[in-house]
């Protein structure tokens, strides 16, 4: 039957607010931050839930912050374990606002789409659960049972598991994405793509290559002890806020850090701690010692240059690389070096556009110190040599012996509060064979052994209607993704698109032909079972399991729990008849704690090792341990520099958060950080480039992309003048997604290319 196609646009609203412009602030947090934090809380919480709930986030005995898997103190501040951002997601969720059926009763799909993404958040918690029938404009209340059954009968309808997508969101639990994973393989297909395929697969793919575990191999007080730590293609102030206070620590012992970035970002220019009196009535603390300004994508370039530099004065010296390191765990030294030889240093200067002088202070600073650091984030892994980028600054750790000791070693720092823990406990579209041996041993089915989509093969199967069903734990998958259209054409043609979520996002308004909404807990809220208080886990992005704990009301009565969602889809369509229990592990969380021991790797006796503050995932890089590696060694690698073709007409284009934003969610539109207020739609840009073009401040301005003979548009944004290389330029995602190929990403990774897209600026 062919239903009326909705009238939902896929993009943005193209309106500006009434903006206003600033100078950049030269410091993070500070007492602003507080008042911004506590209005915030306010507003959207009131008093006295704000102080309760903000009194046990990231307690030992409270709840995980909902906002980035930064890792937590062994004994968190009593003052208070958060920062601005973390409280600002705080609020978001465990806000009073609230909407259920006659909310949109009120308010089609179609009108609901014409709001911005900002304006579509404010509206509040959904409260039950409601569906979209074929060729309907209003969301409607479903029970529960209507709910799993319509899902299930969906599911049987399909020809073969393949034609479904189980997409997973950073903010699962270890639980729920574990009960998830294993439900979508018991449905026979491996078609779990996840939030970590579109940021830090690269790292994933790098640090499996080259170390042999995906993960960072830090812990949080490495970090106090380290004597150099780089931040690279990462703004901590923004995305990442407690991290400075690590940052900090370093520099009161000693330490130095070396922040590089296109941007300078505030929050490593200079961070006042609001729990000192330094950072609430002093000048604070100066975090970056020497900041290199790369172009955008030209990290290899530069990191070579250092190395090529080193590499000189270790030839007069011998002792600025570690050969003892070099010559027992490594391998690839001399192939290295044979490559390094080939680079005429004027040439890697040219291309990574850093000043000489500040390149011989780094030099000289890593020529003397070895127990070295390296941060990163987005501004590494969304290119299309996202992989190669962190291989080369691994390459610097190798020779640096920087691992394996205290102070020293990898940090990727997951935007996501338990995107880690996913991909740990199972989320994962590639084939595991030892994981699927423990499936069949402990759960006792069959997994499939067939290799499943990831984010851009999900798109392209949904796009192509190869896959008809579409289900998102968690998450706003439409605006997440890279080419905004194309993914909004892509979820239109699904039979059923399902929505496990606590707020209103543009993935509810672009659907299939029927879609759900499955309203769940936040992170802060209390999940009682029969009188029994439940608690769930996550992983921070230094490996630890913690347990999570809510203690707020929840938003309603008729809400379910995602392990709880997950059990009764799983109920519902086994009809019962599966060797796996699974509405006994939707109410016993301890039941599916004690599946993940036997079946996630490196998980052992949780229950009993959470009545501390948690432990520790093994680490083999920590042990200094590269037996699953080739000849036992840690892979020194050979990276090649990126291939930009820009010409004169065109530029660089880097994605990048505001400070009211986490990932889509928008809090504001204020980026006070960089002098941005009340607006979301601007491209910061080189006063030289817009005095090339002939623009002025605040013109509106289009950009296009064009790539595989296709353009893609980016309508009216304005011009911010700003400090950024000539030939740069970025602005706010998601506004800018749309500009992004979906067919253009990461070698090995498939990761997006959000940080170096092709763009043309033209004048309105």
């Amino acid at each position: 039957m062919n239903y009326p196609k909705r009238d939902v646009p896929a993009g943005l609203p193209e309106k500006f607010s009434d903006i206003k412009l600033g100078k950049p602030m030269n410091y993070a947090a500070g007492k602003l931050a507080v008042a911004k934090t506590l209005q915030h809380g306010f507003m959207e919480m009131g008093v006295v839930k704000s102080f309760r709930a903000l009194s046990r986030m990231n307690q030992n005995d409270g709840f995980d912050c909902p906002s980035c898997a930064w890792g937590d103190p062994e004994r968190p501040s009593k003052l208070g374990e958060y920062c601005e951002n973390g409280a600002k997601a705080l609020a978001d969720e465990a806000t009073n606002s609230h909407i259920g059926a006659t909310f949109f009763k009120n308010n089609s799909v179609e009108d609901l789409a014409r709001l911005t993404d900002y304006e579509l958040n404010k509206f509040g918690r959904i409260t039950e659960p409601l569906v979209l029938r074929p060729g309907n404009i209003h969301y409607e209340s479903i029970s529960w049972t209507e709910a799993f059954e319509l899902m299930a009968g969906e599911l049987h309808k399909l020809s073969n598991p393949d034609e479904a997508i189980f997409y997973t969101s950073g903010r699962s639990s270890n639980e729920a994405a574990f009960l998830y994973g294993m439900f979508a393989r018991a449905f026979g297909t491996n078609n779990m793509p996840d939030c970590s395929n579109m940021c830090h697969e690269s790292s994933g793919v790098a640090l499996s290559e080259t170390l042999g575990i995906g993960k960072g191999s830090v812990k949080l007080e490495d970090l106090y002890e380290a004597e150099v730590i780089i931040v690279a293609g990462q703004n901590p102030g923004t995305n990442h806020p407690r991290m400075l206070s690590a940052l900090e620590k370093c520099k009161e012992n000693g330490g130095r850090v070396i922040s590089i970035n296109p941007l300078e970002e505030s929050g490593l220019v200079r961070f006042k701690n609001p729990q000192t009196i330094k950072g609430m009535l002093g000048a604070g603390e100066e975090i970056a010692d020497i900041h290199l300004p790369v172009r955008i994508n030209q990290d290899i370039p530069l990191i070579k240059l250092i190395t090529k530099k080193l590499a000189l004065l270790d030839q007069n010296s011998g002792q600025v690389f570690d050969h003892a390191f070099i010559e027992k765990y490594t391998q690839g030294y001399s192939k290295l070096m044979t490559d390094l030889a080939a680079y005429e240093e004027t040439d890697l200067l040219t291309k990574c556009g850093v000043d000489e002088a500040l390149i011989n202070q780094t030099v000289s600073l890593l020529s003397k110190k070895s127990k070295i650091i390296v941060c990163w984030a987005m501004g590494l892994t969304q290119h299309k040599n996202g992989v190669a980028n962190i291989r080369e600054y691994i390459n610097l750790i190798l020779l640096k012996g920087a691992l394996g000791k205290p102070g020293a070693g990898t940090c990727p720092v997951r935007g996501h509060s338990n995107v880690q823990g996913d991909r740990s406990v199972g989320i994962m579209h590639f084939v595991d064979k030892g994981l699927n041996q423990r499936i069949a041993e402990h759960l006792g089915f069959k997994a499939p052994e067939k290799t499943g989509f990831d984010v851009v093969k999900a798109m392209q199967a949904m796009y192509d209607r190869k896959a008809k069903i579409f289900m998102a734990l968690g998450g706003n998958f439409l605006m997440a993704a890279s080419d905004t259209e194309y993914t909004a054409e892509a979820l239109r043609r699904c039979s059923l698109t399902v929505q496990v979520s606590t707020k209103l996002n543009r993935s509810h308004l672009v659907t299939g032909e029927t879609a759900l909404i499955l309203p769940t807990f936040g992170r802060s809220e209390k999940d009682e079972k029969e009188g029994k208080l439940r608690y769930i886990t996550v992983e921070n992005s230094m490996g630890k399991v913690k347990k999570s704990r809510g203690l707020l009301k929840p938003a309603s009565h008729t809400i379910m729990s995602e392990p709880e969602i997950i059990a009764n889809l799983a109920n519902a369509y086994f009809k019962g008849e599966h060797p796996v229990d699974w509405i006994g592990m939707g109410d016993d969380y301890s039941l599916i704690r004690d599946k993940i021991d036997k079946v996630a790797k490196g998980f052992d006796s949780t229950e009993e090792r959470l009545k501390n503050s948690g432990y520790y995932l093994p680490n083999n890089v920590r042990n200094l341990d590269f037996s699953m590696l080739p000849d036992g060694k840690a892979q020194l690698t050979i990276n090649h520099l990126p291939e930009l073709h820009v010409k004169d007409d065109e530029f660089v284009l880097m994605t990048i958060r505001s400070h009211d934003q986490f990932n889509t969610t928008i809090y504001g539109l204020d980026d006070r950080y960089r002098g941005v207020y009340n607006e979301r739609r601007v491209v910061f840009m080189n006063p030289e480039d817009i005095k090339k073009l002939g623009l002025k401040e605040l013109e509106v301005v289009d950009m296009t992309s064009l790539y595989d003979n296709k353009q893609r548009t980016a309508k009216k944004f304005k011009i911010v003048p700003y400090t950024i290389p000539v030939g740069n330029l970025a602005a706010y995602y998601p506004e800018t997604n749309v500009l992004i190929p979906y067919n253009h990403f990461a070698d090995k990774s498939h990761t997006p290319i959000s940080k170096s897209v092709i763009v043309k600026i033209k004048k309105i």
